[in-house]
């Protein structure tokens, strides 16, 4: 078992880790996992019989315990105990009547509480003021039923630990877009939402050339009224610029990639947009550990390519095995899922294998690698889904899919890059794709209102094999999170190798969620971080960038622009 840090102890016995009635913890670590590989295995069975099952549960819990490889938090909460619900990533239609919106929300509070996270596309809801179709009254506009999807969440816990997480997306055309793009003005409002304006080509097209754009809905007897395109940019931008929403979803991209368009329109992603799904699909996430697939040779680190794709195997086996042993809250979504039977296999510990390499973030050398390594994970992602397919069949709808006429597949969709939060920590590795936020932070919010610190332990190493490290150095970490304005000596390769998320230019995190979603099947969930002093016309140029290069979707966040930010660079010195 590969050691557990402190930190990660701490988030598995407050949200992981089994508990009696009392709430005393009575699951090690070790035994989770034992739990996740014994029931996910258990899927084996049908196709292989009882040695079968065993072989691959060995495998699957000599790579859990190894942090090669973790699910998304529902499997560790739930695998093996009766609520069974393993998924991460749903989205659920809302139909434009009362009956409509008011099943969706008790069907997203049932997932809720389950442990998954909803997505949902508001558009289908008739603009605030407009007559409803008794003609007795008018609608409360989709901004207000929000509002109330956001009270329900506040008071449903995920699996019984924590708030739900929600993703709102109105389209660009929506008569009340103007309203969804202020609507989290203020800090505490939709707290349990991310929002995301979905925008097409033709809207960024009639930006570009100063057009009116109209707005328009089913609902009205009339198209209602015209705006300038280049004015509601400048709200989106301006609003992304001091709050960090909305973000924006490029649904003609998404659609362009739909590996099944036969069966309807992506029109929303679930809550952290690497996973645009349709009406009732859900998706289950793991993540691979990039900082255990470094080698050293004579000295010298490379990418162990043989160890990443052994446990690309793993992984993706272990995903499909999920939509077989999962429990659905719906019967719609395990049709459609195991119809699709889309996984989501993506990366954590980017930062730290490239510090490892010797690689800084921000270098022509690292977006490269990022192109190389993601193209590898997917076409190797395929390759198991091939061999998945001759052992098991291909998913129900491959003939009315994008891959029709190729070689059977297990999977309409094999890859995706979540944000890995959670797991990155239990993994005692760095988030997702994302440079090191800081070489010591805090972080608060995650565990009842207790903060948590750490100082990077690659860094203090590193520093300590050149002799660099001294008890100084250190106080200054704690204090500031980074070597900018460390005033003694230091070669000028660590200190670009360890720049941190403000120092790296905007430019450079942009290109890494490019190069990661060019052979990413689903998409990409990176955030832009920006410095305090970055302009509105920065988030602008971000956001046509983003565009431009094949983007699924955009998030930026300028530090500072929330009272209540969950990451602080620097720690205390007890805590750290």
């Amino acid at each position: 078992m590969q050691t557990i840090t402190h930190e990660a102890y701490e988030i598995l016995e407050s949200r992981y880790l089994q508990q009696d009635r009392n709430g005393r913890v009575i699951e090690s670590p070790e035994q989770m996992f034992e739990r996740v590989a014994n029931h996910i295995a258990g899927a084996e069975q049908q196709w292989g019989g009882h040695e079968k099952r065993k072989l691959w549960e060995r495998r699957f819990l000599e790579t859990l315990c190894d942090l090669d490889f973790l699910p998304n938090s529902p499997t560790l909460m739930n695998a093996g105990l009766p609520a069974g619900q393993l998924s991460a990533c749903f989205v659920l239609p809302i139909e434009d009547s009362l009956h409509g919106i008011f099943s969706t929300l008790k069907h997203a509070a049932l997932i809720h509480q389950s442990g998954g996270g909803t997505g949902f596309n508001f558009s289908s809801i008739r603009p605030r003021g407009s007559l409803v179709n008794s003609k007795t009254g008018v609608s409360s506009g989709p901004v207000r039923f929000m509002q109330m999807f956001n009270e329900a969440t506040e008071v449903v816990r995920q699996g019984g630990k924590r708030r739900g997480a929600n993703m709102a997306v109105l389209d660009v055309d929506h008569p009340d877009i103007v309203d969804f793009v202020h609507a989290k003005t203020q800090d505490e409002k939709l707290r349990n939402f991310n929002i995301s304006v979905g925008v097409t080509d033709r809207f960024m097209e009639a930006v570009l050339a100063k057009k009116k754009w109209v707005l328009s809905h089913p609902a009205l007897s009339t198209n209602g009224r015209t705006i300038d395109a280049e004015k509601l940019w400048h709200m989106i931008v301006t609003q992304a610029w001091q709050t960090g929403d909305p973000g924006l979803l490029f649904v003609d991209t998404i659609n362009l990639f739909n590996p099944t368009p036969a069966l309807g329109t992506i029109r929303a992603t679930n809550p952290c947009g690497e996973l645009p799904l349709l009406d009732y699909e859900s998706c289950n996430l793991g993540s691979i550990n990039l900082s255990h697939m470094v080698k050293k040779i004579n000295e010298k680190h490379s990418v162990d390519w043989y160890k990443l794709g052994s446990t690309i195997e793993v992984a993706v086996r272990f995903l499909d095995n999920v939509i077989e042993v999962n429990t659905y809250p719906l019967p719609e979504i395990c049709s459609i899922t195991k119809a699709n039977r889309k996984i989501g296999l993506g990366v954590m510990g980017w930062a730290e294998m490239l510090i490892l390499l010797g690689i800084p973030y921000a270098s022509e050398e690292g977006v490269e690698l990022a192109g190389k390594l993601m193209q590898f994970i997917t076409e190797k992602s395929g390759e198991v889904s091939r061999e998945l397919a001759r052992e098991r069949g291909e998913f129900p709808n491959f003939n009315r899919s994008i891959h029709t006429g190729k070689s059977p597949l297990r999977n309409a969709a094999s890859t995706s890059i979540a944000p890995t939060g959670s797991i990155a920590t239990i993994a005692g590795t760095s988030f997702s794709i994302e440079p090191l936020f800081a070489l010591a932070y805090t972080r608060s919010g995650i565990l009842e209102g207790r903060s948590l610190s750490a100082m990077n332990a690659l860094f203090v190493d590193r520093m300590k094999e050149e002799g660099c490290w001294s008890n100084k150095l250190g106080v200054h970490i704690k204090e500031n999170g980074t070597l900018s304005d460390w005033p003694d000596h230091l070669p000028e390769r660590n200190r670009q190798l360890f720049q941190t998320a403000l120092e790296i230019p905007w430019s450079y995190h942009l290109r890494h969620q490019l190069a990661f979603q060019q052979h990413t099947d689903n998409a990409v969930s990176k955030t832009i971080n920006l410095h305090e002093g970055a302009s509105v016309d920065d988030v602008s140029e971000i956001y046509f960038t983003a565009w431009k290069g094949g983007a699924k979707g955009i998030t930026i966040y300028r530090w500072g622009s929330k009272t209540d930010q969950v990451f602080h660079r620097g720690c205390s010195i007890e805590k750290c």
